[in-house]
């Protein structure tokens, strides 16, 4: 998913939050064939620590969720390298 307005966004914001996590579909889920195969989201953070956090929060059962109910999205921690800024 594309920021609507990427003039708007500022360089410095962008490279100050360098620490990510990648949410991917397994192979063979059912959504492959509504978002494709090769679909990706990532979600930015400004410190190791606070991507941590969430990616716990992300990975876990949630309160609303069914007993035994785990999210069926691939969580990777990622880091934006100095070089790139295409994420």
């Amino acid at each position: 998913m594309q920021i609507c307005h990427s003039h708007n966004l500022s360089s410095a914001q962008k490279n100050s939050k360098p620490y990510g996590i990648r949410v991917s579909l397994p192979k063979g889920d059912a959504f492959i064939a509504l978002l494709g195969s090769d679909w990706a989201q990532f979600h930015w953070f400004a410190t190791p620590e606070e991507r941590d956090i969430k990616l716990d929060d992300m990975a876990s059962e949630h309160l609303y969720s069914r007993r035994g109910d785990r999210p069926s999205l691939i969580f990777k921690p990622v880091e934006k390298s100095e070089k790139s800024d295409s994420q």
